[in-house]
C-alpha cells in the first residue's frame, strides 16, 4: 500500500513535466498508464457503495483525493490570507473534521485573537477572574468550527503526519510539507491499525488490513477489510423481536431490530377494552377508570387503566393531618374528614419570598402574591410600591454597545448584562463572492467556508479549493482523451489528444482534397472544426450568456497553386507560358493572329485573340471569345480566261461573278474604239477578236518614212510597203522659189540619195531643198534673211516695254494682298496698346494715391501725439488746486 502510494504521489509531482511529451506520446502513455490515484481508491469507492455509516463515507475518500490532487498540483491555499502556500511556507493542518491546511503565522495569530476575545467575554459575563478566564479559552479552526483550547495553539512545523519537525522542501520526489515515511498514524475507529500511506495531507483512508469478520446477524464469517469489517450479507435478519413471539423481516442491519409490526386482537392493561394493534403496541390504557374497591372497603380506586395489581391501599389510612401540616391527627378513620386546625397556612407561596396569610384550608394556596413591596427595576433608573408577582421594568433602553462593539443593546430597562448580538454580520468575505453569515461580532469574520470545485473539461479530474482563492488556480490536468469527434476527413487517422478546454487543437494532416482541374490540396487541412468548448475562467461568472456552440465551418481550399504550361488564346505553337493551375486568365503572344479567314482568302492580322470557332480551345468560353476580323478587302481572284479586271465584290470564298465591264479596244488603225464585254471579248478566239477590232475603214495610221496615210483598210500589224508610197508631194528648192510635184517613194529615195532618212525629215521640210536653185532664187533668199531679222528685233522690244509698263495681274494681285495683312496686324495692335497704356495708367494712379495716403495718415498719427503729449505735459505744469 505505501509503494503505491508512494507511486501516485510521484505520479502527482511528475505531472507537470508531462507537457513536454510529443501528442504521440501523450496518447500511448495515455493507454498504457492510468491515473493512479483512482487505481489506489476504486476499491474503496466500490465498497462503499454497499457499507453503512459506521464505515468511511465516499466524502471522506473524495477528500483525500482531492488534498492529494491539490498538494501535488500546488493549488493549496490559506483560507486566511487566502494566498498560495508555496512548499517552502511552514504550514498546520487541522486534525479534526476538514484537516485544512492553513500558513503558520496566520493560524498563530488567529488563535491568539480568538482565545483572547473568548476570555474577556467570559470575563465579562461569567462570575470568574480573568486568570481563569484565559485558562480556559478555547478558539476555533477557521473552517470546520472545531474547538482548541489555548494550549494547543501550534509553535512549530510539523509535517503532515507530525512526526518530523520543519520538513525540507527541497526534494522534488516528496509530496511539499511531508516527511515521506509512512503515515502511521493511528486509524479511524480504532481498529488497532496504522496507516500505511506515506505522510500525506487530509485524513486516512479506511484500514485495508485482512480480517475475520462476521456480518451484523451473525450467519456468515468472511474475511474482509478492516475498514469495511461490519457488513451486511443481504439476507434476512430473523433475529426474535423483543414481543419474544415474532422474527425480524429486515434484510441483515446494524444496531437493534426495529418494533414488530405484526398486527393482532390485544386487550388493555385492564382486560376491560379489546383492539386490534401492531405487537409492539399490545401494552396500552384504555380510558376507562379503574373503579375497583380499594383495600379498605369505603374507597374506590380512581386511577386509570391499570394491572391488576396496580391499586394499592388507601391513601386516607394511617397518620393524617390538617392541610396545612401543624395539627396531627391518630387513628382517624379513612371515611371521616380531617378538620381544620384554624391557624394561619403559612405555606410559602410561589414567588419564594412571602407566606400564605390566610387560615388553614383545603386546596392550594394562591397563586399570585399580593404582597405590596418596594422594587426597582432591572437598570434601577426606576424605584416604586408594587404587587410582588408584578415585575417592574422601565422603559429606558440600554446604550451599552453589545459585545460586536457595533450595535446598541437597545433593551428595555438592561440589567448591563447585555445579550450577544443577534443581527447577522453581514460583512464581505475576503473571499469577495459571499458575506459573512454569523451573529454580529467583533474581530475579523471566519474564513468562507465555501470550497468551489475546479475540475477538467469532461469533468473526471477535479480538486476543491477555498472559495476566494479560484481565480489564482489553474484546471487539473486530465490524463482522460478528449471525447470531442473530428469533423474534417482526417478523423479516422488524427491523433488522440488530451481533455482540454476551448478549441481542439487544428489538424496537422496535409488535405488532399481534389481540384476539379484533377490536382490535390497540398495544404494543411482546414475543414470544419468541432464547436469548442468554453475556455476555463479563474472566477466564473453568476450568468453566463446562454447560447449554442456551433462548429467552426471548414475554409474552402485555396485556388490550386500547381504550375502547368498553358497555350496562348491564339493556340500559336511555341508560344506556352508557366501558369498556375488556378489562373483562368487569358494572354496573349502578341504575334499575329495568321488564322484563315472566312473568306478563305486571307489571314486575320490583329494580334493573338481567342478563336471563337476553335473547338479545341482550352477555356472553353466561346460566348466570350474575340471573333477574327472581318475581311474588308477587295477580292483579288484572278479572272479566267485572262480577265484583268478585279472583282467588284468584297472578297469571298466562292468564285467570281461573270465580269460585266466594258473592255475598251481601238481597231488597228486607232481611228475608233470598241466596247465589248470582257467576259464576252475574253471567250473569243485570236482570229475572232482581230476580225471584231478592226474598223472596216482605211487605215489612218501614218507610214513610217513620210506623212502620208496606209492606204490599205483598216489591219493589224505594220503597213505593208510602207516605202513604194505612191502620193504626190511638193518637191521645192532651197529658197522654196521653185517646186514641183514628185511622188513620195521618190522623195524618199531623194533624201536617202541626199544622206538624210525620211525619217528624220519634218513635214514642213519633207521635200525642201530637193530642186536646185537658180540665179534668182539666191537674192531673193537674203533679201527674206535680212527681213526676217528686223522683224525678230523689233518684236522683241515691244515685248520688253510692254512688260516693264504693264505688270502682270498675279502680281498685282500678289501686292493688294501683302497691303491687307500689313494694314489688319496694326489694326490688331493699336487696340491692345491702347488698353496696356490705359492699365498702367490706372496702376500708377492707384499706387500715387495709397502712397501719399499713407504718408497723409502718418503725418496725422504724429500730430495727435504731439497734441496729446501736449496736454498732458500742460496738466504736469498746472496741476489742479
Amino acid at each position: 500500500m505505501s509503494t503505491a502510494a508512494g507511486a501516485k504521489q510521484q505520479s502527482f509531482t511528475d505531472s507537470d513535466s508531462d507537457s513536454d511529451h510529443s501528442q504521440s506520446g501523450e496518447s500511448n502513455s495515455a493507454r498504457r498508464h492510468t491515473d493512479l490515484s483512482n487505481s489506489i481508491f476504486k476499491s474503496y469507492f466500490e465498497l462503499t457503495a454497499t457499507t453503512t455509516s459506521a464505515s468511511p463515507s465516499p466524502h471522506d475518500l473524495s477528500k483525500i483525493q482531492s488534498f492529494l490532487n491539490s498538494s501535488s498540483s500546488g493549488a493549496l491555499s490559506c483560507l486566511i490570507c487566502l494566498e498560495r502556500i508555496r512548499p517552502s511556507d511552514p504550514t498546520w493542518s487541522c486534525g479534526s473534521l476538514c484537516f485544512d491546511v492553513f500558513h503558520l503565522l496566520c493560524i498563530q495569530s488567529w488563535a491568539r485573537q480568538a482565545s483572547d476575545l473568548a476570555a474577556l467575554r467570559a470575563s465579562t459575563r461569567l462570575p470568574i477572574t480573568s486568570q481563569k478566564a484565559d485558562e480556559t479559552a478555547i478558539w476555533n479552526c477557521p473552517k470546520c468550527r472545531s474547538e482548541y483550547s489555548k494550549s494547543q495553539i501550534p509553535r512549530t512545523y510539523f509535517c503532515f503526519c507530525g512526526k518530523l519537525e520543519s520538513p525540507p522542501n527541497d526534494n522534488p520526489w516528496i509530496l511539499p510539507h511531508s516527511c515521506g515515511e509512512v503515515c502511521n498514524r493511528p486509524l479511524k475507529n480504532n481498529c488497532g491499525h496504522f496507516c500505511l500511506l506515506l505522510c500525506h495531507p487530509g485524513p486516512c483512508p479506511p484500514c485495508p488490513k485482512l480480517v475475520k469478520a462476521s456480518c451484523y446477524c451473525g450467519k456468515i464469517e468472511d474475511v474482509r477489510r478492516c475498514g469495511y469489517k461490519v457488513y451486511s450479507c443481504n439476507s434476512r435478519c430473523n433475529k426474535l423481536l423483543g414481543c419474544k413471539s415474532h422474527k425480524c423481516k429486515e434484510i441483515c442491519h446494524d444496531g437493534e431490530c426495529p418494533p414488530c409490526h405484526e398486527r393482532g386482537a390485544y386487550r388493555c392493561l385492564c382486560g376491560k377494552k379489546e383492539e386490534e394493534k401492531e405487537c409492539c403496541e399490545r401494552d396500552f390504557r384504555c380510558e376507562i377508570p379503574c373503579k375497583k374497591p380499594l383495600s379498605c372497603g369505603k374507597h374506590l380506586c380512581e386511577k386509570g387503566c391499570h394491572s391488576p395489581e396496580g391499586c394499592g391501599g388507601c391513601p386516607l389510612q394511617g397518620k393524617r393531618t390538617c392541610p396545612c401540616g401543624k395539627r396531627v391527627h391518630e387513628g382517624m378513620a379513612c371515611d371521616v374528614a380531617v378538620p381544620l386546625c384554624g391557624d394561619t397556612c403559612g405555606k410559602m407561596l410561589s414567588c419564594g419570598f412571602h407566606k400564605c396569610h390566610e387560615r388553614c384550608h383545603r386546596g392550594q394556596c394562591a397563586e399570585t402574591c399580593r404582597m405590596v413591596v418596594f422594587k426597582s427595576c432591572r437598570c434601577g433608573s426606576l424605584k416604586k410600591e408594587i404587587p410582588c408577582y408584578q415585575d417592574l421594568a422601565c422603559e429606558r433602553k440600554c446604550q451599552i454597545a453589545r459585545d460586536c462593539g457595533r450595535h446598541a443593546c437597545r433593551r428595555r430597562c438592561c440589567d448591563g448584562d447585555c445579550p450577544p448580538c443577534g443581527e447577522v454580520c453581514g460583512k464581505r468575505l475576503r473571499c469577495k463572492n459571499h458575506k459573512c453569515p454569523s451573529p454580529c461580532h467583533r474581530g475579523p469574520c471566519a474564513p468562507c467556508p465555501v470550497m468551489v470545485p475546479i475540475s477538467c473539461a469532461c469533468g473526471h479530474t477535479r480538486f476543491e479549493v477555498p472559495c476566494g482563492t479560484e481565480k489564482d488556480q489553474k484546471p487539473p490536468k486530465c490524463r482522460k482523451l478528449c471525447e470531442i469527434p473530428p469533423l474534417c476527413r482526417h478523423g479516422t487517422y488524427i491523433k488522440p489528444h488530451k481533455c482540454h478546454y476551448g478549441a481542439c487543437p487544428p489538424c496537422r494532416l496535409i488535405c488532399e482534397e481534389e481540384y476539379p482541374c484533377g490536382h490535390k490540396c497540398r495544404l494543411r487541412c482546414h475543414g470544419p472544426m468541432p464547436p469548442p468548448k468554453p475556455e476555463f475562467m479563474f472566477k466564473p461568472t453568476k450568468k453566463r450568456p446562454i447560447h449554442q456552440s456551433e462548429s467552426t465551418p471548414g475554409s474552402p481550399c485555396p485556388p490550386c497553386p500547381e504550375l502547368v504550361w498553358r497555350s496562348c488564346v491564339g493556340q500559336h505553337y511555341a508560344a506556352e507560358r508557366m501558369m498556375v493551375c488556378s489562373n483562368k486568365t487569358m494572354f496573349s503572344c502578341e504575334n499575329l493572329c495568321g488564322n484563315p479567314l472566312p473568306c478563305g482568302n486571307h489571314h486575320c492580322t490583329k494580334t493573338c485573340h481567342a478563336l471563337k470557332f476553335n473547338t479545341s480551345n482550352w477555356l472553353g468560353k466561346i460566348a466570350t471569345s474575340e471573333s477574327c476580323e472581318k475581311c474588308n478587302l477587295p477580292c483579288e481572284k484572278e479572272r479566267k480566261p485572262g480577265c484583268t479586271h478585279t472583282c467588284s465584290l468584297r472578297c469571298h470564298p466562292d468564285d467570281c461573278p461573270p465580269c460585266k465591264a466594258l473592255v475598251k479596244r481601238s481597231c488597228h488603225c486607232g481611228s475608233m474604239v470598241h466596247a465589248f464585254d470582257c467576259i464576252y471579248y475574253n471567250s473569243l478566239s485570236k482570229k475572232e477578236q482581230i476580225s471584231a477590232r478592226s474598223c472596216g475603214g482605211p487605215c489612218h495610221r501614218k507610214l513610217p518614212n513620210c506623212t502620208h496615210l496606209c492606204p490599205e483598210t483598216c489591219h493589224p500589224g505594220e503597213c505593208p510597203s510602207p516605202d513604194k508610197c505612191s502620193k504626190k508631194v511638193t518637191v521645192r528648192c532651197r529658197c522654196q522659189t521653185l517646186k514641183k510635184e514628185w511622188l513620195c517613194k521618190d522623195v524618199q529615195e531623194a533624201h536617202r540619195a541626199a544622206g538624210s532618212d525620211p525619217k528624220d525629215v519634218s513635214k514642213n521640210h519633207f521635200g525642201l531643198g530637193l530642186l536646185p536653185c537658180n540665179s534668182d532664187c539666191k537674192a531673193k533668199i537674203q533679201v527674206v534673211e535680212q527681213e526676217l531679222h528686223l522683224r525678230s528685233s523689233k518684236d522683241a522690244e515691244v515685248k520688253d516695254s510692254t512688260t516693264e509698263a504693264q505688270p502682270s495681274k498675279r502680281k498685282k494681285r500678289r501686292q493688294r494682298l501683302q497691303e491687307a495683312k500689313q494694314l489688319s496686324t496694326l489694326q490688331k495692335i493699336l487696340p491692345a496698346v491702347k488698353k496696356l497704356l490705359l492699365v498702367v495708367i490706372l496702376v500708377g494712379t492707384l499706387v500715387a494715391a495709397s502712397y501719399y495716403g499713407y504718408k497723409a495718415l502718418m503725418w496725422l498719427s504724429d500730430y495727435m501725439n504731439e497734441v496729446e503729449e501736449q496736454r498732458h505735459s500742460s496738466k504736469r505744469r498746472y496741476p489742479r488746486i
